[in-house]
């Protein structure tokens, strides 16, 4: 005995087939405006349809000229707990690097007075990125700047004109990491090392505060 088929399933399958054929068309064609849009973009044939372009801080090159300080004969590192540390990002990378480093400092017993990204450095208005990872510091934060220094691979050392024991850490382009701990080569009782090529204290040109200083309300280190 055989079975006559059912009129009203074969009607609503084909109405279903019919609105799936209407779907995935209607995708292909999205799909297919979107890539051609994006290609004339890319291209240059029209314009993207945002305010402004995505960019990145151009990165530069700020120590080319910069004297480092000698360090006194004689001089001691400071205890990691005296040395007070504002952490910048400066790499101009959309990175938390900031707070990594601010963190890797405060487990070795560093003060950590802020975080944040760098402020307008050369006055163009803009946040800078720079090339070298480097510390900022006042003439009474010269023994501060070296012993944070030693826990970083060659960073820049930059004297500038604020007058209390604070230091700036600027985190650079070149970051790939902190030193292992092992690697870092100060004692308690061995009195630090001037960098080769180093200026006498009173030599050197300290360079101007940045247009936008990071907090320097916590005390002196």
């Amino acid at each position: 005995m055989t079975t006559e088929p059912d009129p009203a399933r074969s009607v609503r399958r084909r109405r279903m087939h019919e609105r799936q054929a209407v779907v995935f068309g209607l995708l292909i064609a999205a799909l297919a405006v979107v890539g051609l849009g994006a290609l004339a973009i890319y291209t240059g044939a029209v314009d993207a349809p945002f305010s402004r372009p995505f960019s990145s801080p151009e990165v530069v090159d700020d120590l080319a000229d910069v004297d480092v300080p000698c360090l006194p004969d004689d001089t001691m590192p400071v205890a990691s707990g005296k040395v007070h540390v504002t952490v910048l990002n400066a790499s101009g990378r959309d990175e938390p690097l900031a707070g990594l480093n601010a963190d890797v400092l405060a487990e070795r017993g560093f003060a950590i007075d802020d975080t944040g990204n760098a402020p307008d450095l050369d006055g163009d208005g803009e946040p800078d990125a720079v090339a070298q990872t480097q510390i900022h510091f006042g003439p009474k934060g010269l023994a501060q700047a070296y012993t944070l220094a030693a826990h970083y691979p060659e960073p820049g050392l930059v004297l500038d004109e604020r007058e209390n024991g604070r230091v700036t850490l600027y985190i650079g382009d070149d970051f790939d990491g902190v030193l292992d701990r092992e690697l870092v080569g100060i004692d308690a009782d061995v009195p630090l090392e001037s960098r080769d090529g180093c200026v006498p204290l009173e030599d050197v040109t300290p360079r101007p505060l940045p247009e936008e200083p990071a907090d320097e309300d916590a005390a002196d280190g």
